[in-house]
């Protein structure tokens, strides 16, 4: 999911964009551009079958230089065919697929090659002339997974994850939903796998999968391993949902009965929100380890999580990450079945559009702290000590309202295809997500104030999500009809609410704390919820903080991950990318960092950062006396308190 920016593009290719951009601006003025400008010879989808199965097979047995070997045999009629390696992965919300790492293709009929041509305008794309007399060819190529020290690997040596858009193509001028393949995956000797696909046979360690959709099997991964175990979360129902592990050691697979009665109260608790399921059955695909990539994708009957190898094991060290799965069976009834119509696509190469991401991401992050309380993976207080950490961001972090909507963050998985950004709180990420949770926090406030609390989110989250039980065809959505579905629970005016908070300028993400009885303060003590998160490098979340005192987060070794805008340090002249070595004089870590800014507090002496950047050291004397500030909740007295009405398991 990572690329490079333009401004990091070498000199030539920068060059090259800025002519090809100055000859389109002239076509535009001259009236000729919509002659001149190029496009691609790809056949658009057509909702009609496509004749025939393709097979598939991956061969991915090469655990030590992590190459996949894929082999199709296409059915076809003679003539021109184009094939598409997908390139608008659902769930990453950009095009992301990943058709560098394609390598070696042959293509050939009958034994005999046949060439092939990448489409001029469309690296995804390549075009063909089957011979007469030829009903099918066969494919092959490779998939080349990164091998880099800093890599997000996809296999090593004792599991791997696989998605089958990265290890397939298909052909164009067809729905996805409507080409079948046969799908088959060979692996390292005598490791299991976990995947919501049906298995039809297995010879040795090759498995074969019942025939489905391209659009189904591109959603139901794969996740395997030397080390495995699939634990029932809901034993006896007629929707079962299996939490399939793989650790890089048999110690890591342990699960104590409170934690298992935790991850079954998580199923129990998402199905009494939503009064539903959209699922034969449903796979947590669950890699525990400190080599293969961390994820967290949505998929209709599964979900890929990854978190360190010590999720069970440092069970009390590591609240912070408890969410995750939540989070992403949320998406199995928000963002898979229920999703906003200009996300669904025909297939995996017709553009998608994210502008509803407020609602699909937004408010399954919200579903996903609730539901994590609920299920009793978190206690209330590890709830509100990371909904403060939220709510402190959107206090003091997100100077970038300024000039962005909220709205306007869901273009950032295609402009920026999350890859690392300078001055966060000014240029902002994916803010749909959180800003998102803090938003429809005050819609559920409000839905309980209006109805004297009598209906709340519970009640839109069965009327929109729960419909159709047992269907999982993609039901789509538009901004109207989340509106239309607010208002069927109670009357009022969401579309000028939501638009206060979604499309405007400045957008009063703060309400829904007072709303639910609550308040943000700050002190000088880490909740130990924020200290977890610090601690764990593996984290997602982990980073020093000190955005809301000093106005930095660092890692560990003192590189400067961000820098508030405007904050303290930024006005100072501390950059991005730069790295702390020192700590007024003192060699640099979290406690030098601390003592120095406590001891500010009572002084008018600047606290000094001695800072390496671009190869040179310099002290920056840094003008801040506030004192160490973390967030934290406390109730406002006299006022309904919503927020724990919100995390209480609904029986």
């Amino acid at each position: 999911m990572h690329s490079v920016s333009f401004a990091g593009l070498p000199a030539a290719s920068r060059r090259k964009f800025s002519r090809l951009s100055l000859a389109l601006a002239l076509a535009l003025a001259a009236g000729t551009a919509s002659a001149d400008v190029p496009s691609d010879q790809v056949p658009p989808p057509q909702d009609t079958p496509y004749v025939g199965t393709v097979a598939l097979h991956v061969d991915a047995n090469d655990t030590a230089q992590g190459i996949f070997r894929v082999r199709e045999s296409i059915p076809v009629k003679a003539g021109a065919l184009t094939l598409l390696y997908p390139q608008w992965i659902p769930g990453d919300h950009s095009p992301t697929g990943p058709i560098a790492m394609l390598a070696g293709l042959k293509i050939s009929a009958n034994g005999k090659p046949v060439q092939w041509k990448r489409d001029e305008y469309n690296v995804y794309a390549f075009h063909l002339d089957v011979p007469a007399g030829v009903s099918a060819i066969d494919v092959e190529f490779q998939y080349l997974s990164e091998r880099a020290d800093d890599a997000d690997f996809e296999i090593t040596d004792r599991m791997l994850y696989m998605e089958w858009s990265k290890v397939a193509l298909y052909p164009a001028g067809y729905y996805t939903r409507g080409i079948t393949f046969a799908p088959s995956v060979t692996l390292p000797k005598g490791w299991q796998l976990g995947t919501a696909l049906e298995t039809g046979s297995k010879s040795g360690d090759t498995t074969t999968f019942k025939s489905v959709s391209f659009e189904n099997l591109v959603d139901s991964p794969i996740y395997a391993g030397q080390y495995f175990k699939r634990v029932p979360l809901n034993p006896g129902d007629k929707a079962p949902v299996f939490l399939d592990v793989v650790a890089d050691e048999p110690k890591f697979l342990e699960i104590t009965p409170e934690q298992l009665t935790a991850h079954r109260n998580l199923v129990t608790q998402a199905t009494k929100l939503f009064g539903s399921h959209h699922y034969d059955h449903y796979d947590f695909l669950f890699s525990l380890s400190d080599q293969l990539a961390g994820n967290g994708t949505e998929h209709h009957q599964s979900s890929e999580d990854g978190l360190g190898a010590d999720y069970f094991t440092a069970w009390k060290e590591n609240a912070s990450e408890r969410d995750l799965l939540a989070h992403e069976y949320t998406h199995s009834w928000n963002g898979k079945f229920r999703r906003p119509a200009d996300l669904w696509t025909p297939n995996f190469n017709v553009t998608m559009g994210d502008s509803l991401l407020w609602v699909y991401e937004g408010q399954t992050q919200y579903w996903g702290f609730v539901l994590t309380a609920r299920a009793g993976m978190w206690t209330p207080q590890e709830f509100r000590d990371g909904l403060a950490m939220v709510a402190a961001n959107y206090e003091r972090n997100r100077e970038g309202f300024q000039w962005r909507t909220l709205e306007d963050t869901t273009n950032d998985p295609t402009v920026a295809r999350r890859s690392p950004l300078p001055y966060r709180s000014w240029q902002m990420s994916e803010d749909y997500y959180s800003g998102g949770q803090m938003m429809w926090l005050d819609v559920d406030a409000k839905l309980r104030s209006l109805t004297k609390d009598k209906h709340s989110l519970d009640d839109f989250a069965q009327a929109f999500f729960g419909v159709e039980n047992g269907s999982y065809v993609p039901k789509t959505y538009t901004f109207d009809d989340v509106v239309a579905a607010l208002n069927g629970v109670a009357p009022f005016d969401w579309a000028s609410f939501i638009k206060a908070r979604a499309t405007s300028l400045n957008p009063p993400l703060q309400d829904g704390l007072a709303a639910s009885g609550w308040k943000l303060v700050y002190d000088d003590k880490e909740s130990e919820f924020e200290t977890q998160s610090d601690s764990r490098p593996e984290s997602s979340r982990h980073m020093l903080n000190f955005t809301w005192s000093i106005g930095l987060t660092l890692t560990s070794s003192g590189k400067v991950n961000d820098v508030r805008w405007d904050g303290p340090a930024f006005k100072a002249g501390v950059s991005t990318g730069a790295t702390v070595i020192a700590v007024n004089g003192t060699v640099y870590s979290k406690d030098a960092m601390t003592s120095a800014i406590t001891a500010a507090k009572d002084s008018k002496t600047p606290i000094d950062l001695t800072v390496k950047y671009q190869g040179r050291i310099r002290t920056i004397p840094v003008d801040y006396h506030g004192g160490l500030q973390y967030p934290h909740l406390v109730r406002i007295a006299g006022t309904p308190d919503y927020l724990s009405e919100i995390i209480a398991p609904r029986k």
